[in-house]
């Protein structure tokens, strides 16, 4: 049966209350910390991936593996861009990210070398500034010098800094990330002092190599698939890997920390973040899509690559990790006296 005609202005005022109980909503949901609305499918524009460093080390080529599998695995219609932002051990990157308050596709890929850096510099910027989207890979520190290099092994290394600390000087990613800390961690398990450590950090991958091989340090530190074409090339030794699982590098099974008797099994890790404020359905898409990427041979194919291990977590696994190492890590810096 056919419902009953109601009059023109009755209708107008329906139509009306139903629109502001909508307006309503929507206001109370973004003021509890929905984030900014969301209307359109993700994505409806190019994905702005950053990397917050310079080009050549562990998170640049993350983004660019990204980058690739998206692409060539047809992930998404629309284009995907990697951009650099040095500073700050990616604080610079950070506060630049902030800004985009609310889109979805303005992404980051970090790790627990931001979390040191922004750590040992007191930054005004936190992890609390962006929104996790997934932990995706994990990765051994590698300590290599020059191959003509005094020092044959990791051994020889902290004797000499045992004798004097300032006779050392390490280098490797921004100030205050993994790479000092496993540092600081390898001298402690030796009974020496951390804080008496000369470190060099720098913006980029490609400086540290230079850096390493010019002589400008006497050992460096970074993920071993910085390190390993140089390895494979003699260029570099490889004295040690800081996981206590030993793997193949440059053809030839690693010695760990563990191997040369110094109780270590260290990880450094990397993520993706997008823009602070997303709405529950836009991180949602955005997290779909990575999940997307993450089941694509091209992903599995560029993980063995690169030598990463698979660490994916997304949701509330990811944001709970994350908020661990931040409270780890300041933990360890206060402990290791940096």
């Amino acid at each position: 049966m056919r419902a009953p005609r109601r009059s023109v202005v009755r209708r107008t005022v329906a139509v009306a209350a139903v629109l502001g109980t909508t307006l309503t909503l929507a206001a109370c949901n973004q003021a509890a910390g929905g984030g900014a609305a969301s209307s359109e499918e993700f994505p409806s524009k190019t994905v702005d991936i950053m990397v917050p460093a310079a080009a050549g080390g562990g998170w640049d080529s993350t983004a660019r593996a990204m980058q690739k599998v998206i692409e060539d695995e047809d992930v998404v219609s629309e284009p995907v861009e990697v951009f650099n932002v040095e500073g700050g051990g990616g604080a610079t990157g950070l506060s630049q990210l902030q800004k985009d308050e609310g889109d979805p596709h303005a992404l980051m890929v970090t790790g627990l070398v931001m979390i040191g850096a922004l750590e040992q510099a007191s930054s005004p910027v936190s992890f609390e500034d962006t929104t996790p989207i997934a932990t995706l890979t994990s990765e051994a520190e590698a300590f290599v010098v020059p191959s003509d290099s005094q020092y044959e092994s990791i051994e020889d290394v902290v004797a000499a800094y045992e004798k004097d600390p300032a006779s050392v000087t390490f280098g490797g990613g921004s100030a205050g990330g993994s790479d000092q800390l496993v540092v600081a961690e390898l001298m402690k398990a030796a009974g020496a002092d951390p804080s008496q450590m000369k470190y060099v950090g720098y913006s980029g991958g490609g400086e540290a190599i230079a850096g390493i091989l010019s002589g400008d340090v006497a050992v460096g530190v970074s993920g071993v698939s910085e390190f390993e074409s140089q390895i494979e090339a003699g260029d570099m030794r490889l004295l040690a890997i800081s996981t206590a699982e030993t793997q193949e590098v440059a053809g030839e099974e690693a010695t760990t920390l563990q191997d040369a008797g110094y109780d270590i099994d260290f990880s450094n890790w990397r993520a993706l973040v997008a823009a602070p404020g997303l709405s529950d359905d836009a991180k949602e898409q955005v997290t779909e899509v990575v999940d997307e990427l993450h089941g694509t041979q091209g992903w599995k194919d560029a993980l063995e690559a690169n030598g990463w291990a698979d660490f994916y977590k997304t949701g509330d696994e990811a944001q709970e990790y994350i908020d661990s190492e931040v409270d780890r890590v300041a933990a360890l810096y206060e402990d290791l006296g940096l």
